[in-house]
C-alpha cells in the first residue's frame, strides 16, 4: 500500500437509529383525521409515519437500520426508581395504540429491525444498539430531535432532526444546549425535565446548570465541591449551594433517570442490524387494511426491494405471493 493510500481514511458504515415514537406522535397531531382503515379506525398517524419512513429510506438507502418504539410508558425500570416518572402523561387513546401497532408491523414487513421492550425505553434501545455497534467500527446516525439522545453522541456519530433538516455531532451539542454531549444527563438532573416529570434541583435553571457544569465538569465533581459554589460569580450562588446540599440525594436520583441505559436487550443478533428480507404478504395485507393509495403502495414495494424503481406514473404491479 502506498503512503497516499494509507492516508485515506476509511469511511465508517452508518447504523441508522430511528426514534419512531416521536414521528408517530408528530403525525398523530399534524395529519388530518380523515384517514380510516378498513374497520373505520383512524390511520392518520400511521399514514404520516409511513411517509416519513419512506422518505428516509429513499433518501439514505441505509444498509443498517433499527426502529425503536416506546412500550415502557409505565413499566420502565425508571418507574421503580421513581414512581412519579412520566406520571404527568395521559395514557395513549386506543385509536393511537392501534396505530403504533400498525407502524411496528409496517417496519417489520419492510424487513427493518423493530426495537421495543417493556422494561426499557426507546432511548435505551437506541443507546444499546449504538454501543454494541460502535466497537465494530460503525457510526451512529440518531434520527430524532430529542435532546436526551445527544448524550450518546461520540466522535463519529451524529444526530438528525429530520423534520427541520438539522444535523449535528458531539461538537455541536454545546452550541445547542450550553453543555457538552457527555454532560447532558447531569444537566437534565440539575434543571429537571418537565416532559418526563423529573423535578430537578430547585432554583437551578438552564443557565445556572450550564455554568456549574462548565466550571466543575460533572455532577459528581459539583457535589464533592459544593463549598466552592458560593464563591462563583453566579447570581444566587450562596442560595444555590444551599439547595445543592439539601437536595444531593434527589439530584443523584434524577441523574439515574436522565442517563440512557446502554445494556438493554435487543431484538436482533450481530453487531449492527442489517436490513432483512421484506414480507410481501404482510406488506400487501397492511396496505389493504390501512387503505394506502397507489403511490404509497408503489413506494413501499420499491423500498422493500420487491419491484425496481421507475417512473412515478408506472402502474403498480401486484406484490408477489
Amino acid at each position: 500500500m502506498s503512503p497516499v493510500d494509507a492516508a485515506v481514511p476509511v469511511a465508517r458504515p452508518a447504523l441508522y437509529l430511528v426514534d419512531a415514537s416521536l414521528y408517530v406522535f408528530r403525525a398523530w397531531h399534524s395529519m388530518p383525521d380523515e384517514f380510516r382503515d378498513a374497520h373505520g379506525w383512524p390511520t392518520n398517524a400511521v399514514h404520516g409515519f409511513a411517509r416519513f419512513l419512506l422518505d428516509l429510506l429513499e433518501r439514505e438507502r441505509p444498509a443498517h437500520i433499527a426502529i425503536a418504539f416506546d412500550e415502557a410508558l409505565d413499566s420502565c425500570f425508571r418507574n421503580r426508581l421513581y414512581p412519579a416518572y412520566k406520571a404527568n402523561r395521559e395514557p395513549a387513546p386506543e385509536e393511537l395504540r392501534r396505530q403504533f401497532a400498525h407502524c411496528k408491523a409496517l417496519c417489520a414487513a419492510l424487513g427493518l429491525a423493530v426495537l421495543a421492550d417493556h422494561d426499557y425505553e426507546a432511548d435505551d434501545l437506541i443507546g444499546s444498539a449504538l454501543y454494541r455497534a460502535r466497537p465494530a467500527g460503525y457510526r451512529g446516525v440518531i434520527v430524532s430531535a430529542d435532546k436526551d439522545l445527544s448524550q450518546l453522541l461520540g466522535e463519529h456519530d451524529e444526530q438528525w432532526d429530520y423534520a427541520r433538516a438539522l444535523r449535528w455531532g458531539a461538537d455541536g451539542v454545546k452550541a445547542r444546549h450550553g453543555v457538552h454531549a457527555h454532560q447532558i444527563a447531569d444537566y437534565l438532573a440539575l434543571t429537571g425535565d418537565a416532559v418526563d416529570n423529573i423535578p430537578g434541583v430547585g432554583g437551578i435553571g438552564a443557565k445556572t446548570a450550564a455554568v456549574l457544569l462548565g466550571h466543575f465538569g460533572s455532577l459528581d465533581a459539583l457535589l464533592e465541591r459544593i463549598d466552592e459554589v458560593a464563591f462563583l460569580r453566579l447570581r444566587g450562588a450562596a442560595q444555590g449551594a444551599a439547595r445543592l446540599r439539601e437536595q444531593r440525594e434527589p439530584a443523584l436520583l434524577w441523574r439515574q433517570l436522565t442517563t440512557i441505559a446502554c445494556d438493554a436487550p435487543l431484538g436482533y443478533d450481530g453487531l449492527a442490524s442489517a436490513r432483512g428480507q421484506a414480507d410481501p404478504e404482510m406488506l400487501d395485507a397492511l396496505a389493504a387494511t390501512l387503505r394506502f393509495g397507489p403511490m404509497t403502495r408503489r413506494r413501499l414495494r420499491v423500498a422493500a426491494g420487491l419491484v425496481a424503481d421507475g417512473p412515478a406514473d408506472m402502474p403498480p404491479s401486484p406484490l408477489p405471493a
